[in-house]
């Protein structure tokens, strides 16, 4: 059977690209844009794209979908106890990147920086293991996963293009774009894949213009909105699990056919208290700081709040974001009012 083709792409602008590429170190060699909506990925997409394009969701999978930065770490590790019957001796002696595999992190390892993390962990056997494995493509990982499985994606819906019709329980969390952008921005300074080294003005400005990855932010959230009716999705907010995360809890459980108790549920809230994250090395990222892909004085799990963009919005910066946010969701019908975006 012949395999659809992804969508064309295009090399981002020389101008562009000359600036961005001392902006951000990681990446070695540049960006593309992916189809009409012009989705923004590093230029190993070139060479993976149809791999991620043609991957095969199952009925028994369950995913977490998401903008970077928008609750995704929190909501697999909600989702992933809730659908195993609240395993906390496994979710605190097993990686949540083994339980929960992001499927396309393997673009963010360009060839060159995969050499130097090799050569830092040098005599390390362990960690340069790591160092390669974080380098395969996750469709090669997955497919040789038994089920069921449980998949981190940043992809939107129409670069997953069978996933809808797959059976498969899709769970999409949302954010606020100011908070995601900061959040992004921190992110992006911390892990040297990326190797951000501007401020977060500018940083700001690339995520505002969709050159950042799996931008445009507003697409999609669009393509998930629109498909929030689906059977197999559940549509959250960030915001929610802040003001009450046993509330999304149970909308969650009941979602993948699961019941708690009223007991049980707290348990759960503890364990996802962001403090609990932060010192739990299951979940902080602690494997990529120890081989150097993470900076070890940065944080992968920060705050844990909202609003936390005041600190970085000068007054006229954040009248512009207000500005883009309003102007961008006159097609939405988000209730803006529970999730305080503006």
């Amino acid at each position: 059977m012949t395999q659809p083709k992804m969508p064309d792409y295009r090399a981002l602008d020389d101008a562009t690209t000359e600036e961005m590429l001392r902006d951000f170190t990681g990446e070695r060699t540049g960006w593309v844009q992916v189809g009409p909506e012009k989705w923004f990925f590093p230029h190993r997409y070139t060479e993976q794209g149809q791999g991620f394009y043609n991957f095969k969701a199952r009925p028994d999978d369950t995913w977490v979908l998401s903008y970077p930065r928008s609750g995704t770490t929190w909501t697999q590790e909600l989702v992933w106890l809730v659908a195993n019957d609240l395993d906390f001796e496994t979710a605190k002696s097993r990686l949540l990147a083994e339980r929960f595999p992001f499927l396309e992190f393997s673009m963010f390892n360009h060839p060159e920086l995969t050499e130097e993390f090799l050569e830092q962990n040098a005599g390390d056997e362990a960690r340069q293991a790591l160092v390669r494995a974080v380098t395969v493509p996750g469709y090669e990982v997955l497919d040789k996963m038994p089920g069921p499985r449980f998949i981190k994606s940043h992809f939107p819906f129409s670069l997953l293009p069978n996933i809808l019709e797959s059976g498969a329980k899709m769970v999409y969390v949302a954010r606020n774009p100011k908070d995601v952008a900061v959040s992004w921005y921190n992110l992006n300074k911390a892990f040297k894949t990326q190797g951000y080294q501007g401020d977060f003005a500018k940083f700001w400005r690339y995520f505002r213009d969709d050159l950042t990855p799996w931008s445009p932010y507003w697409k999609h959230l669009n393509q998930a909105w629109s498909n929030r009716n689906h059977k197999n999705v559940l549509f959250i907010f960030y915001e929610q699990m802040q003001t009450d995360l046993a509330g999304v809890i149970r909308k969650v459980a009941d979602f993948l056919g699961k019941s708690y108790d009223a007991e049980q549920i707290q348990r759960l809230v503890e364990h996802l208290d962001v403090k609990s994250f932060r010192d739990n090395p299951m979940i902080n990222g602690q494997e990529l700081k120890d081989c150097g892909i993470i900076r070890p004085e940065a944080e992968f799990v920060r705050k844990g709040k909202s609003g936390g963009w005041r600190d970085h919005f000068a007054p006229e910066l954040e009248a512009e974001a207000n500005d883009w946010i309003k102007r961008n969701l006159v097609d939405f019908e988000f209730p803006l009012s529970n999730n305080n975006w503006l």
